[in-house]
């Protein structure tokens, strides 16, 4: 299985630790964190992804807002500086602790969160980040080290 994930999405899975929109919302987003320091493929999309399912039945859903699509262009660019190669639709990529804890670093310096600008999460996300990312869901200190294997390179199609 693969879990599909917008941009900026990249970014916000760092900080996720179980807070949310509402408690469907959350259940969602923690079964994904599960997939993904499980070693479970990110393919990178466009528009509303798999984090975003339980929030589409509300048309005001902020999922399909202009800004969004603004914050994942901001994300994707942040995100291939830090990797050194471009981030496009279509990419696969696995999660590795090496890649999270840099990510995570750059987070915490401010480097990678131009995406971040405007986000109503913003301040929780600082502060996760500023507790060292505590109680983070992705790849966190409960996931065995032998799951947590791979590489961000594409893979092949």
């Amino acid at each position: 299985m693969v879990v599909r994930l917008r941009p900026h999405h990249l970014l916000c899975m760092l900080t996720f630790v179980g807070k949310g929109y509402n408690a469907a919302f959350v259940a969602n987003y923690t079964a994904i964190a599960r997939r993904l320091s499980d070693g479970e493929e990110i393919e990178v999309v466009s528009g509303p992804d798999d984090i975003c399912r339980p929030l589409l039945n509300d048309p005001e859903a902020h999922c399909r807002e202009h800004g969004v699509t603004a914050r994942d262009e901001l994300a994707a660019k942040a995100v291939a500086r830090l990797l050194g190669r471009p981030v496009r639709l279509g990419d696969r990529l696995r999660l590795s602790r090496v890649l999270v804890r840099r990510l995570r670093e750059a987070f915490q310096e401010g480097t990678i969160r131009i995406a971040c600008r405007g986000c109503s999460w913003s301040n929780l996300c600082s502060t996760v980040a500023g507790s060292g990312f505590s109680g983070v869901k992705v790849l966190g200190s409960a996931v065995p080290a032998e799951t947590a294997t791979g590489t961000c390179a594409p893979l092949p199609a």
